[in-house]
């Protein structure tokens, strides 16, 4: 929907300033700040989920997974 708006100067320039930061319109800096202010739902993100890496439907045992080198050793077949 369109519609006309008489916004400080100062408070445009820095919302366009906003907007090419971060790669995105002048709108959708606009609308992100309005559901903000008004406390409206956010678009949902999906949820992180941990999937344990696996072998023949079990997980590996014993991978530390903090240690990069071995997860990528085990994962080429290496150990």
């Amino acid at each position: 929907m369109r519609t006309t708006l008489d916004l400080d100067q100062g408070l445009l320039r820095e919302a366009k300033r906003r907007a090419i930061d971060q790669g995105a319109t002048l709108t959708n800096v606009l609308e992100r700040a309005l559901r903000h202010y008004l406390g409206g739902a956010r678009p949902r993100q999906k949820r992180y989920r941990f999937r344990p890496v696996m072998l023949n439907g079990r997980p590996l045992r014993g991978l530390n997974i903090a240690d990069r080198e071995a997860v990528y050793e085990r994962m080429e077949g290496r150990r």
